[in-house]
């Protein structure tokens, strides 16, 4: 959101009033025009790679942006700020949001979002804890879920599976349930295309569901409107709603859509409000 409504938006609108020709910033990708179509590649550093992140950039604003960091990888970047006298040349790389900074995402949330604690639950059914609300865990997460002494429990860390807002419940599990994270299909919506046009469905390509995840084959079908499904070749672990899927043919950025729902997340959630 921060790309899409402040760098490439209010950012470039800036540069439009200052008369600038050109904007640069310092995401690790690539561009490059192919028969009068630009393209966004992945950085030359995959593990700095940011494609992820700029899937809703539209061609209007590609043509108009400069990415020089993303022909080199990070450590001769690093070499460069420090010849060049920059004083920030070994500071050690960001991981909090954009304009939030390092600040823990619970605290960050509760600022704006009203706390409402609920059950946390096994698959079946089995009340193993409370949680303090829904917004404040992901699925997969491990850290942070407060369990502990549950009777017939393994001694094997808890980590979430679903949620289900309908009862307000945190479905969680330990090894045994480990397949309920696994799926191989999702239903992705408010889809976004770099080329500015979209695909002729169905076609195979690769895709993400996380930054940084290797690309994972994948077939996605027209759905409904600006609704797409992702059928992957192998069963992807904690896909995540609310999470973006990118895709991508080699290293050209096609695009992205916002995950909407997975069908074992789904049927978990159905099981716990019956």
């Amino acid at each position: 959101m921060c790309n899409r409504e402040i760098k490439f938006k209010t950012f470039l609108d800036h540069a439009d009033d200052l008369g600038a020709d050109k904007m640069a910033t310092g995401h690790y990708v690539r561009k490059a025009e192919h028969k009068g179509e630009f393209l966004l590649l992945k950085g030359l550093d995959t593990n700095k790679d940011q494609s992820y992140f700029l899937y809703t950039i539209n061609q209007y604003q590609l043509s108009r942006t400069l990415f020089p960091v993303g022909e080199i990888e990070k450590p001769e970047v690093r070499r460069i700020a420090e010849d060049l006298g920059l004083d920030v040349y070994n500071k050690k790389d960001s991981t909090g949001i954009c304009f939030i900074g390092e600040k823990r995402f619970q605290t960050f949330l509760s600022t704006y979002l009203k706390p409402n604690p609920g059950e946390i639950v096994t698959p079946a059914g089995q009340v193993v804890g409370k949680h303090n609300g829904l917004m404040y865990y992901t699925i997969g997460q491990r850290q942070g879920l407060g369990i502990g002494g549950v009777k017939d429990a393994l001694p094997e860390p808890w980590f979430v599976i679903a949620k289900n807002h309908q009862n307000n419940q945190l479905i969680v599990g330990q090894s045994r349930d480990e397949a309920l994270l696994l799926d191989d299909s999702l239903i992705a919506k408010q889809c976004s295309w770099v080329s500015d046009k979209a695909p002729v469905f169905p076609f195979k390509c690769h895709a993400k569901i996380r930054y940084r995840q290797a690309d994972q084959a994948c077939t996605v079908m027209i759905d409904d409107h600006d609704t797409i499904k992702v059928v992957f070749d192998e069963a992807q672990r904690a896909i995540t709603p609310g999470q973006s899927i990118v895709f991508y043919q080699d290293d050209v950025c096609l695009g992205g859509a916002v995950i909407e729902s997975s069908q074992l997340l789904t049927s978990t959630c159905e099981l716990k409000s019956k």
